[in-house]
């Protein structure tokens, strides 16, 4: 990389390009690092805030299908509007694009906000309201995975990859402790103003970096764009990583699940408040943070550490349902966190190196869709369910749930000539 190119993004060169830490070293970054967090934070105290309120004050008989519903409604944009973000980070500059989705959630949840001062807030107004977020979102997130080259340089794309993960452990630990708890104190009106304010500051912060492509379709971009594939064919000419999405979208259909199960859990079980909601997120986000920050240091192929953090994921999920207890769930909550966060960091990072540049718009708004797939069908399945059934069962079928996940995993082999030969593609390191 050239020396106006670090310039450019901002970083610094010599002895103190290795000390500094890579938000600090890299103010483009930073700054859209920093507006990531903002967002998916913003949007996490949305869901959790909103969820809380759906079970402790707007619904009275059928609270679960009725927040199993709202999460459907927050998870549905990433995987029905795939195609549409694939073309739109392909095509547009990313920049664009992310300032773009931010300043419009900020519109939307000020929107909102202003209805719910006004009172009488209807339920299907806050279920548009986390649909307008959640599509909002479906075009940030993986605009900005896709953007990582083009903010560092080749050798800090997996330090780049955990800073990005951990912004979704830092959105869950913020949205624990905000999104209940405010919600106590101020309703969904209060609730709203908070996502706005953060939602348009992120805006700011990306208009704020410099990005190293800066016009769509120059330089790498245009000379590749003749050779970019549909996104079916991107996944059948990358069997190992399909086969790896699937055993992941298998088991998100019982991770997620965690999301309907907290509140049902603390209101029917701990008969607790927004509080323990807080604190039940806050662990779930702590240990998350922690995995995006460590998977890298977990020794092994990433298949075999991926089945290992799967099976004590099963086991951590599970517990709950033996033991009622604050602490235990707590802490199995922290730990099934921390199994997700290094799972998060090793796979996205393989997927960096192996997927073609070319192809990364369409594969990541591909990988959002494929392991969004079954966000809404586990909201919808587990919030019906937790009408009829404990939410101490409900913790059990999650734990059972991810076996079989657990087990395709591990016996997956590494990539044959396929994937290799794609790798020099997408950046030897």
């Amino acid at each position: 990389m050239s020396a106006s190119s670090v310039a450019e993004t901002g970083t610094a060169t010599g002895a103190d390009r290795r000390r500094a830490p890579l938000v600090l070293r890299n103010r483009a970054f930073g700054a859209v690092w920093l507006g990531q967090i903002l967002t998916q934070a913003a949007a996490r105290m949305f869901q959790v805030g909103v969820s809380w309120w759906i079970v402790a004050y707007a619904v009275h008989d059928t609270r679960g299908l009725a927040s199993g519903l709202f999460m459907a409604a927050c998870t549905l944009p990433a995987v029905a509007l795939a195609p549409v973000v694939a073309a739109a980070v392909a095509r547009f500059a990313h920049r664009s694009v992310l300032r773009t989705a931010a300043a419009l959630a900020g519109g939307a949840s000020g929107v909102l906000a202003l209805w719910a001062y006004g009172g009488g807030l209807p339920l299907a107004t806050v279920y548009a309201a986390g649909l307008a977020l959640a599509t909002c979102q479906a075009f940030f997130d993986p605009c900005l995975t896709t953007s990582v080259p083009e903010l560092v340089d080749d050798a800090d794309i997996e330090t780049a990859t955990g800073f990005e993960l951990s912004t979704q452990s830092l959105a869950g630990l913020g949205g624990a402790l905000l999104g209940a708890l405010t919600v106590d104190r101020t309703g969904v009106a209060g609730l709203a103003v908070g996502c706005a304010a953060a939602y348009l500051c992120a805006a700011l912060l990306v208009a704020s970096a410099r990005f190293r492509t800066v016009v769509p379709g120059v330089g790498a971009g245009a000379s590749a764009a003749p050779q970019r594939r549909t996104l079916r064919r991107i996944l059948s000419e990358l069997p190992y990583v399909r086969r790896i999405l699937i055993c992941f979208t298998a088991a998100n259909l019982f991770t997620t699940a965690v999301f309907v199960v907290i509140p049902l859990y603390t209101r029917s079980v701990l008969a607790g408040g927004g509080g323990t909601v807080a604190l039940l997120e806050a662990s779930l986000g702590t240990g998350a943070l922690v995995g995006a920050f460590t998977g890298t240091r977990v020794p092994g192929r990433p298949t075999a550490v991926g089945a290992c953090c799967l099976g004590l994921m099963a086991l951590a999920l599970a517990l709950p349902g033996l033991f009622a207890d604050r602490v235990v769930i707590a802490a199995c909550l922290a730990v099934a966190g921390w199994c997700a966060g290094a799972v998060s960091v090793r796979f996205v990072a393989l997927f960096q190196r192996l997927v073609p540049p070319a192809d990364k718009p369409g594969f990541f708004a591909v990988m959002q869709a494929v392991l969004g797939a079954s966000l809404p069908v586990a909201s919808l399945a587990f919030g019906f369910a937790g009408d009829f059934l404990s939410p101490r069962t409900l913790c059990l079928v999650q734990g059972a749930g991810l076996v079989p996940a657990a087990c395709a995993l591990a016996l997956l082999r590494s990539p044959a000539p396929a994937p290799a030969a794609a790798e020099p593609a997408g950046g030897e390191r």
